[in-house]
């Protein structure tokens, strides 16, 4: 397909890739208004940007309907992702929707050091943004200060392990930054937007004594996940969300010193303008209330809450527009 020009990109959104896992709940449909398909097991995830063999996202809307993320970054990949493409490269980043009705398992992510050692990993440092909460839900994210290194492999097999991490009360508007090499676990009753590297390495440490339907336990990485952990930080993930209200609109950095990506939370209470200058595209998410996207062709994008809006790098000046008093948008950058 030929090269599209910079005035013919547009605001886009994708076609949700839904997969299916033991731990799923309904928050997304409750809290999102979501139709998810049916199943025997529950949706757990909604990957709303993804550019992965066997998983990529195809374009929802407009004019590019139906071409999947990795053929439109074959023609156009500078002017969508920007000065950082490498031709041939894949988008560098994945966007999901976590709906956890269940807790999820302990698990680590490997860093660049850890993977020259662990062949077929692949680096994932991540970003959480709450989306909604129950009112029991915790997110586990760290180690706490005073565990060991050998109370937490001591534990790992029991449910004392949960004592060894930082626990905090799930809250909506808070954002948590998992680095790799952090161990870390999503409560029942989480809904999740997740920015992360583009990968899909995992290695779990505990599943909390979970089995399925048959009896069967989830396979466990315990060494590999030990050979990855980072024993020595023992910082706090956590960003507390905005508190009050303003007459005018803000922006509150969530993760401004990672070198994957960056991400903003804006709170919004008038309509907000913003430009890509082909260094990197803009990934909008509305987190609370729908708002539009409004290109300089005045042609708007709809954005109900949960969805993702990419901006490609080449696009220029574009408007977020509120349907409401109010909202917050999660703002990702590289």
């Amino acid at each position: 397909m030929a090269q599209i020009t910079d005035s013919k990109l547009y605001p886009m959104y994708f076609k949700p890739i839904y997969k299916r896992i033991m731990w799923g709940g309904d928050l997304m449909t409750r809290h999102l208004g979501r139709r998810l398909p049916s199943g025997r097991d529950p949706i757990a995830e909604s990957w709303e940007l993804c550019d992965r063999e066997g998983d990529e996202s195809v374009i929802a809307n407009g004019e590019m309907k139906g071409r999947t993320i990795s053929s439109l970054l074959k023609d156009n990949g500078r002017q969508v992702v920007g000065n950082s493409f490498a031709k041939g490269s894949r988008f560098p980043l994945l966007v999901k929707i976590i709906d956890a009705g269940k807790r999820l398992s302990l698990q680590v992510h490997p860093d660049e050091e850890a993977c020259r050692q662990l062949p077929g990993a692949e680096p994932k440092t991540e970003m959480w943004y709450v989306l909604a909460a129950e009112p029991h839900a915790k997110i586990f994210a760290g180690l706490g200060r005073h565990c060991t290194m050998r109370r937490f492999i001591d534990s790992i097999g029991s449910d004392a392990v949960e004592a060894c991490l930082q626990t905090f009360q799930s809250v909506p508007g808070d954002a948590y930054f998992i680095n790799s090499g952090r161990v870390h676990a999503i409560d029942g009753g989480n809904l999740i937007l997740e920015v992360q590297q583009n990968s899909n390495t995992t290695y779990r440490i505990s599943d909390w004594g979970r089995e399925d339907d048959n009896g069967k336990s989830r396979e466990l990485h315990v060494d590999k996940a030990l050979s990855c952990i980072h024993f020595g930080d023992r910082s706090s993930p956590r960003v507390p969300g905005v508190s009050g209200k303003a007459a005018y609109n803000r922006r509150f950095p969530l993760v401004n010193r990672c070198q994957f990506f960056n991400v903003d939370s804006l709170v919004l209470v008038e309509d907000w303008s913003d430009s890509t200058d082909g260094t990197s595209f803009h990934l909008l998410a509305a987190a609370d209330h729908p708002v539009s996207i409004e290109g300089h062709d005045g042609k708007r994008t709809s954005l109900p809450p949960g969805r993702t809006c990419l901006v490609p790098a080449a696009y220029g000046k574009y408007s977020i527009r509120l349907e409401g008093k109010e909202a917050t948008v999660v703002k990702t950058t590289l």
